[in-house]
């Protein structure tokens, strides 16, 4: 890499092409619905809207950095308030620029912990820009601009580089004035990425890796340097306060070409205290240094560029646990390795070509967010607007449709536009949940012979309970994976029926989850795990066949044929009138009855009879095929209000009503068993009893879950569908809630969390929001609407499964940096 006036050549791409282009291309360009504060000098502009929390580094459970926008005040940014862990509680992230001798802080705090000092100032924070890929943070500095790039790849069709648990953070500042200026930058870390804030907990390591070739033009070899911490009394497979308690973090960077490069650790006061004086540090990396003020360790470097009109500077950050899982299985009880150990070798090995990795990981994740836009696009066809809503601020409804006084509080603006606000925030999210590892009794990675093994996929349900792998949360994010890359869900699924198949679960439904607490994968041998029996053998069943359906992988259905049955007797047994028992919203409670929990069993058996032709059990297809219809015709006589305009939140149960969302699949996949009249009615009813956030979840309650208000969306007509995508949008970028994206809150008043349940934040449930592209995957567009499955790909009620790709005749994408060691196969992407 050569370096024009002390700016990488390589970095002029990225934030030419990438940024520029990744977060400001049309359509999505207009969605402005600002916050009552967005005129305010110190709050930024927010595109494509301004969601409670703004994705740093997101990448695993443990490597989940965010910057919250505040909440109802919406005045909060990276520079006024500490990056949050997606638990809520502070991390250790600072950033600062020295312009001609001038600091100015772009993120975190350390300003309040100084005297007031004139050469140290806090910067005016003026975009924050978002997609799927990159959040990208624009600061007045003086003379200067800054912009702080945090880039976590969403590659899912590349397993090696998804998964690496680090992210990258660009800092990059251009004179505003056209004149040169002496820059320095400064970044440092604490502890706390790790759960621990006393140097006396800490062992801490300065490792400096190879040098590169041709990527600096400095003082200074170009060589990776990084922080390593980790803790003193390791506790493997153990939390605290959801970090890990054991494992290492990492923070990353190089000289990259500049004049000077100097590091530090230290107290944190004294070490930020003594750079804004001296503008360098001191190369110890030994002991704490008691001072004064913050005395949590730092661990610190700074960058001289020099007198430059343009420049920058790169650093990668995560959390990395060796070995990553602990897992039940046949053989016995093995701690599993990380994937990446597969692809790049050791630890060192890995951080050293994720560094490098940057071009050519941008151009991958580039391709997915051009391909992103373009799907969406290709869905909507054109079709973005619709009718437009009258405000009534003194009614509940917010905005009315004239003529009904009807709607949902959602200004005129364009689907697409939301719908792309709200996949792009849900992309890291929805893969940011999960680990991948090696199986057990693999060959090492330097063993030509394992090729062919396929990574297991671990998922922590992260802010409900911890569970792993939890059948009723794969569930709902199920549109992602079939989107993006359906292999995904395989070896999600994988885990959970070898333990089903391995004698370590007695009952004859689903299992709930293979652990209690991520990441012991430890099953429920005693049977004794949530009771959603219903619930998770449907889902199971469901999540199975849409795998086939979008891959061809008829060999794969047909090794867990037999579970599956077992799973779908239960069904024939016991769904069609639930006894009382939970269902995936399980915050709402035990109920008898459930109209949408019967409607998945009874689909699930629509399925199973696919299953069992496409296996050659055309006898058990036949069973299952009855049973399907016959089910179908009882269940509507019980589930539809004698009214005729809806269905019941639970047979028997008058008045009541709730979101059907578990109809989706059947039109997903053509499966053709509900009524095309149902699909209508339900599209009709849902507007007449929205509120300002959206449909509630069921008429208990005011609250609502957005990924089943996009599922919903996607089995009504173009109207409904609009309210349901708009008032997710809107609330977004209303909401009072300051976790990352939360899938359930109130659909009135500030759309808070509901009181007395767990904040859900982070989860990986988002992947539903992409249940729309999941349609488009398969041919219905936006003109399909209800039961309409005009343009499927899939014959109606057929076991065709879509189109094999062709396999591309070209090499992976290259590699730019060092050469890595023989054996680390960074080639070997699934």
């Amino acid at each position: 890499m050569t370096v024009f006036g002390r700016l990488a050549v390589g970095a002029t791409w990225t934030l030419a092409t990438v940024l520029s282009n990744a977060v400001a291309r049309d359509p999505f360009t207009n969605f402005t619905v600002p916050s009552d504060a967005a005129t305010a000098a110190d709050v930024p502009k927010y595109s494509p809207l301004r969601p409670p929390a703004i994705p740093l580094a997101v990448r695993t459970p443990y490597t989940s950095a965010w910057s919250s926008t505040g909440g109802k005040d919406k005045d909060s940014t990276l520079n006024n308030q500490n990056p949050i862990f997606w638990f809520g509680q502070g991390l250790g992230w600072e950033g600062i620029v020295v312009v001609d001798g001038n600091s100015f802080e772009y993120m975190g705090t350390s300003i309040n912990d100084f005297p007031e000092l004139s050469y140290y100032n806090t910067t005016v924070p003026l975009e924050v820009k978002f997609d799927s890929q990159f959040s990208n943070f624009t600061f007045l500095a003086g003379p200067v601009i800054i912009t702080a790039s945090f880039f976590s790849p969403v590659t899912p069709k590349d397993i090696c580089r998804s998964s690496i648990p680090l992210s990258y953070l660009t800092t990059t500042v251009q004179s505003s004035d056209g004149k040169p200026h002496h820059i320095q930058f400064y970044s440092d870390v604490n502890a706390q990425w790790i759960g621990l804030g006393s140097e006396l907990d800490i062992i801490k390591e300065l490792h400096t890796g190879p040098t590169s070739h041709g990527t600096g033009s400095g003082n200074v070899p170009d060589s990776p340097r990084s922080w390593i911490l980790r803790p003193r009394d390791p506790k493997p497979f153990q939390e605290n306060s959801q970090m890990p308690a054991w494992g290492n973090f990492s923070y990353t960077t190089s000289p990259w070409g500049a004049e000077g490069f100097s590091f530090q650790s230290g107290s944190a006061t004294s070490v930020r205290f003594g750079f804004v004086n001296n503008r360098i540090l001191n190369n110890d990396a030994g002991s704490v240094t008691r001072g004064f003020g913050n005395q949590e360790p730092v661990y610190a470097f700074a960058h001289d560029m020099g007198t430059v009109l343009e420049t920058s500077v790169r650093y990668t950050i995560g959390s990395i646990q060796t070995p990553n899982v602990r897992y039940l299985h046949k053989g016995g009880l093995s701690d599993l390795a990380p994937w990446w150990e597969r692809c790049y070798g050791g630890m060192h090995d890995m951080i050293n070509f994720h560094y490098y990795d940057f071009d050519t990981v941008a151009k991958i994740g580039y391709e997915f967010e051009t391909q992103l836009r373009a799907d969406i696009n290709t869905f909507f066809q054109g079709d973005q607007y619709g009718q437009q809503w009258e405000l009534d601020p003194g009614s509940a409804y917010g905005y009315l449709q004239p003529g009904n006084a009807t709607g949902i509080a959602v200004p005129f603006v364009s689907e697409a536009e939301s719908y792309y606000a709200i996949v792009a925030l849900s992309a890291r999210q929805a893969l940011g949940a999960y680990v991948f590892a090696v199986p057990p009794d693999v060959p090492s990675s330097s063993d030509p012979s394992g090729d062919a093994v396929e990574p297991l996929m671990f998922q922590k349900e992260i802010s409900s309970n911890g569970n792993m792998n939890t059948v009723d949360v794969l569930y709902p994010a199920t549109p992602f994976f079939l989107y993006a890359n359906p292999a995904l869900l395989k070896y999600i699924l994988q885990p959970l029926y070898e333990l089903q198949e391995g004698g370590f679960y007695p009952n004859e439904y689903s299992m709930h989850d293979i652990g209690a607490h991520f990441p012991l994968a430890l099953g429920h041998v005693d049977g004794a795990d949530e009771y959603m029996p219903v619930e998770n053998s449907g889902n199971s069943i469901l999540m199975s066949y849409a795998y086939y359906k979008f891959t061809g992988d008829a060999a794969w259905l047909s090794s867990h044929y037999e579970l599956l049955k077992r799973f779908s007797q239960y069904l024939i047994d016991y769904s069609l009138v639930p006894d009382a028992q939970l269902s995936t919203d399980d915050f709402a409670g035990e109920l008898a009855n459930q109209t949408n929990l019967a409607v998945k069993g009874v689909v699930g058996l629509q399925a199973m009879s696919a299953i069992a032709r496409v296996v050659g059990e055309a006898e058990d297809a036949s069973v299952f095929a009855t049973r399907a219809t016959d089910f179908y015709e009882q269940w509507e006589g019980y589930a539809i209000d004698p009214s005729g305009r809806h269905t019941l939140l639970a047979y028997q149960w008058r008045s009541s009503w709730g979101l059907l969302y578990n109809v989706y699949l059947d039109k997903l996949l053509n499966m053709g068993l509900v009524r095309p009249e149902l699909y209508d009615m339900q599209s009709a009813w849902y507007a007449t009893v929205s509120q300002a956030f959206g449909v509630p979840l069921d008429s208990r309650h005011h609250y609502t879950k957005s990924d089943w208000q996009i599922w919903t969306a996607a089995t009504c007509s173009r109207a409904t569908r609009r309210l349901f995508v708009n008032a997710v949008a809107y609330w977004l970028n209303q909401t009072a809630t300051t976790l990352p994206f939360g899938d359930l809150y109130e659909t009135v008043a500030e759309g808070d969390y509901p009181i007395g349940i767990d904040r859900f934040a982070a989860r990986p449930v988002v992947g539903g929001h992409f249940a729309l592209l999941a349609l488009g995957k398969t041919g219905q567009l936006a003109g399909a609407t209800g039961g309409d499955t005009t343009g499927s790909l899939f014959p109606k009620n057929g076991t065709e499964h879509l189109p094999i790709p062709d396999t591309p005749n070209t090499p992976p994408p290259s590699y730019a940096g060092p050469p890595l060691k023989p054996g680390t196969g960074h080639h070997r992407s699934v």
